[in-house]
């Protein structure tokens, strides 16, 4: 069964027909990728790639309750298609009744172009950012700078069918641009990324320019001791933070009393006041420029997902609302578990509420600080506070009356978003931004940057 030649919806009623067990979830993913690399001012490498992947979950109803098995491959093709059906229905004979087994879901609307072919990105997607990168690589040449980085272009066509008779498609584009200017010697480095959806709205020459004043800015280098500095976070840095609070938010392990989100003595923080300024973090999966599946796609269970709710809805939700905590993540089983509202996650996240300046209006309105360019190697420390570490990288600056008058050295900081989130001073402008550490896995964020007036440099770390 080539992905070539039988369209993925076809797959998925062969697989649902083929189907013994009590109940039978079918997800095929089918996706293309389009790639530019460049080292030193010159393309070095380009390729375009295209492959299916195939989940099967089968749901069989026991004495004690209903067990699940999920099997997942690549390539499937037509004489595998069966042994990975009854892959599957073994697996969930050979489980344990599933603690979030649920009904399976029903009466969802099907999806427009389900028996369509799946999008398809290509080469072409480049066809006015490679011009305008050219030029960005003789103008760093004149300036004397180097530019190393990486562009990517993915479409993922998703297709869900189920014994219950749904049958949903969601097309998803996913672009990132990644950036790094260096000065020749190698001693001077700074990044910019940018995220979208067809790179239409990405301007190589522009970012190059931005790249070309910070590495203005470390031609002064300044050592600073480990310490609490005032410090601005910029977007990148920003959603980096908060989508692992996103996703350390399970209604369930909150309820249960083992994260940030637990209430001591019981119960979870819901309602509570985590920020004094009125910021509203939330997800909308038709958000405009930011638009992601409107409908649960599980291939595995867990805490904040579950396979059995494949195809449920998945609507706007505010996870803080003007600086009070008002949701956590839940599925059908962990909404009944806690008698938290049902809030599945959608792929996006949003911060708003700020004053609107930009981040240069904010470091004009510095009087000593640092301003950070992104955030690297972040690892939880404790998921009691949720404390974070990680490691600042490609330029941390010194701020004084209002300008940027040198680059200090790296550090370790030790942070807890949702703390950073009570002490922020101040929020500015929202918009897109693409996080440094997650990009790989979360890269539809829209942010502001935030004050903070004692960010924890925890101690100095010798990286660039």
């Amino acid at each position: 069964m080539s992905p070539r030649k039988v369209k993925p919806h076809e797959v998925v009623e062969r697989a649902l027909a083929l189907s013994r067990a009590d109940g039978c979830i079918v997800i095929a993913d089918e996706y293309s990728t389009a790639n530019l690399r460049w080292a030193g001012n010159a393309l070095t490498t380009n390729g375009v790639t295209r492959g299916r992947t195939l989940t099967v979950v089968a749901a069989v109803d026991g004495k004690e309750g209903t067990a699940s098995g999920v099997v997942s491959r690549a390539a499937v093709t037509e004489d595998e298609l069966e042994p990975l059906v009854r892959a599957a229905e073994a697996a969930a004979q050979a489980a344990g009744p599933a603690e979030d087994a649920q009904p399976l879901v029903t009466d969802v609307p099907e999806s427009p172009g389900f028996t369509d072919a799946p999008a398809e990105t290509s080469s072409a997607v480049f066809t006015d950012f490679a011009p305008a990168l050219g030029e960005a690589f003789a103008r760093a040449r004149a300036g004397g700078r180097e530019l190393y980085g990486f562009a990517h272009h993915q479409m993922v066509s998703t297709y869900v069918g189920t014994s219950t008779g749904l049958r949903l498609r969601h097309d998803q584009p996913n672009g990132t641009l990644e950036l790094n200017a260096k000065s020749p010697d190698r001693t001077r480095s700074a990044w910019a990324g940018r995220s979208t959806r067809d790179f239409k709205d990405v301007d190589p020459t522009a970012l190059d320019a931005e790249l070309a004043v910070r590495l203005g800015w470390a031609e002064r280098r300044v050592e600073l001791p480990a310490g609490r500095y005032e410090t601005l976070l910029p977007p990148s840095a920003v959603a980096d933070l908060l989508i692992y609070q996103l996703w350390s938010s399970s209604g369930r392990d909150a309820a249960e009393g083992r994260t940030v989100f637990s209430k001591p003595g019981g119960g979870t923080r819901i309602g509570e006041r985590l920020s004094e300024l009125p910021l509203t973090l939330r997800s909308d999966p038709h958000e405009p420029g930011l638009e992601c599946a409107p409908f649960v796609v599980a291939h595995t269970s867990g805490h904040d997902q579950s396979v059995f709710d494949n195809g449920l809805p998945v609507r706007a939700t505010e996870w803080i609302a003007d600086g009070v905590l008002k949701h956590l993540l839940t599925t059908r089983h962990s909404a009944a578990l806690t008698g938290l509202p049902l809030a599945p996650s959608a792929e996006n996240l949003i911060l708003e509420g700020g004053t609107g300046r930009s981040l240069e209006e904010m470091v004009a309105g510095t009087e000593r600080g640092l301003l950070l360019t992104c955030l690297w190697y972040i690892r939880e420390v404790d998921p009691a506070t949720l404390l974070l570490t990680g490691l600042t990288r490609d330029g941390v600056y010194l701020v004084e009356n209002g300008e940027v008058t040198g680059e200090v050295n790296n550090f370790r900081f030790n942070e807890s978003p949702v703390d950073l989130l009570r002490r922020a001073t101040e929020a500015g402008r929202t918009e897109k931004t693409l996080p440094r550490e997650w990009s790989d896995y979360f890269t539809r964020t829209a942010m502001p940057a935030l004050r903070v007036p004692d960010f924890n440099m925890s101690s100095v770390s010798q990286g660039v």
